[in-house]
């Protein structure tokens, strides 16, 4: 019997693990382990310039909220998304934020489509959840769409829009990521 390579988790991988790990219940009969203490994933922060006066301190910028209605966004084509919906277009990576608060689903979701982006990856789906059960709209699920109209995500991201019912469907989104410039 083969052996399986030793793989170690990135960060990313470990916050996503112990948000799973958290939804589940144990079998009857057993006790349930607690999971380890989830890991932050943090984004190195920008180094603040040296200030002539000491007392200024410059803070990072917190996640935008989204933008009014005015902004019109560009939209994948239909014959694309009819593609995408029946599987003739293959989805090449998907990132679940469910369970996360707004800080975290920023910079993962940034971190996901940067990678996804170097790689070459020209769809993926983004699923952000439908919200709660009380009937109003998820945070995620209205703050997604708005970051994709932001800076940090405009340079990768080409187009997006609703997923289809089998992949989501409100709760999820299509991301078209940009073409790589040939350098």
């Amino acid at each position: 019997m083969s052996q399986r390579p030793s793989r170690k988790l990135s960060d990313e991988d470990r916050v996503l693990w112990s948000l799973v790990a958290r939804s589940t219940m144990p079998l009857k009969g057993r006790k349930a382990e607690e999971p380890p203490a989830p890991v932050a994933v943090k984004a190195s922060p920008p180094k603040p310039p040296k200030a002539v006066n000491p007392k200024v301190r410059i803070e990072p910028p917190a996640p935008p909220s989204p933008p009014g209605p005015a902004v019109s966004k560009p939209v994948i084509d239909r014959p694309t998304l009819d593609k995408l919906a029946k599987g003739r277009l293959p989805i090449e990576g998907r990132v679940d934020l469910h369970g996360m608060t707004q800080d975290e689903a920023y910079f993962l979701l940034h971190s996901f489509l940067l990678q996804a982006h170097a790689r070459g990856l020209r769809f993926v789906l983004v699923i952000t959840g439908k919200g709660s059960s009380s009937g109003g709209d998820g945070v995620l699920r209205r703050a997604v769409p708005g970051w994709m109209a932001t800076a940090p995500f405009r340079m990768l991201v080409s187009s997006h829009e609703q997923a289809a019912r089998n992949h989501g469907g409100s709760g999820a989104l299509y991301v078209r990521l940009r073409r790589q410039v040939a350098r």
